[in-house]
């Protein structure tokens, strides 16, 4: 027999889901695997679409932002993108209203999942906004391990946190970051790497530069075009041709 109190539960998820199916188009969900890329061999081979755009998605996460962390973890579990997506939504509200200790609980959470946050949207909704915000004044030794992963997600999650520390004027992990993913084989990575140096530059141009004067000829093409994508066109072609600002 269940409880009362899993009844419920159970049955908050359950309207949840009906809801979202309520909302699925077929046709956006066939563009969503093609734009997501999960034929064979691709990075986010076999995910599953109901085909429910952002804009929906949040308006539902809004209204479902009472449900609590057990409830939040098993749609973050689920095999439809869109219901991970909408869990990391609420999982980012709660963060926000969270007191320290219940932030803790919410940053393991989400570090015991990250299997279940494996494609550049999802990561790219919560990473800064729960693992950064939280490490912005601890240790970020936990970031460096998570960019050794062998999992691209966990690699994407550790810069891509480091956002936050952008948004506060705190530019040396990134830096720092930028440098071990620097080898790494994966475009995705090449592009969250080119696109946190960008922002770093948007506030610090200098460190930017700094860092571009020392690497522009050892990064990838890509890396390199998504960090000087806002240059001078001039400034840009000198990049590509391998000749420093200095």
């Amino acid at each position: 027999m269940q409880s009362s109190a899993q009844h419920k539960r159970n049955s908050r998820v359950s309207g949840l889901t009906r809801e979202l199916n309520s909302l699925a188009s077929p046709e956006i969900a066939r563009r969503s695997q093609r734009f997501f890329k999960t034929g064979k061999g691709e990075y986010g081979e076999g995910d599953k679409f109901l085909g429910i755009r952002v804009p929906a998605l949040r308006k539902v996460a809004k209204k479902y932002r009472h449900l609590n962390l057990q409830e939040v973890t098993k749609l973050l579990k689920s095999p439809f993108h869109e219901i991970r997506l909408l869990s990391l939504f609420i999982l980012v509200a709660h963060y926000e209203k969270a007191s320290e200790h219940e932030k803790r609980e919410i940053v393991n959470l989400y570090l015991d999942n990250t299997k279940f946050i494996n494609n550049w949207d999802l990561v790219d909704s919560s990473a800064h906004k729960i693992l950064g915000d939280y490490l912005l004044s601890k240790d970020k030794l936990l970031l460096y391990r998570l960019a050794s992963s062998t999992d691209i997600w966990e690699r994407r999650i550790a810069i891509i946190a480091t956002a936050k520390f952008i948004s506060k004027d705190f530019f040396n992990d990134t830096i720092r970051l930028s440098e071990c993913l620097l080898n790494d084989e994966e475009d995705l990575i090449h592009k969250a790497v080119g696109w946190m140096l960008r922002e770093v530059g948007k506030r610090n141009l200098e460190a930017e530069l700094d860092f571009l004067d020392s690497h522009a000829r050892e990064m990838p093409r890509t890396m390199l075009r998504y960090a000087i994508e806002k240059f001078p066109k001039s400034l840009k072609q000198d990049y590509m041709a391998g000749i420093s600002s200095k």
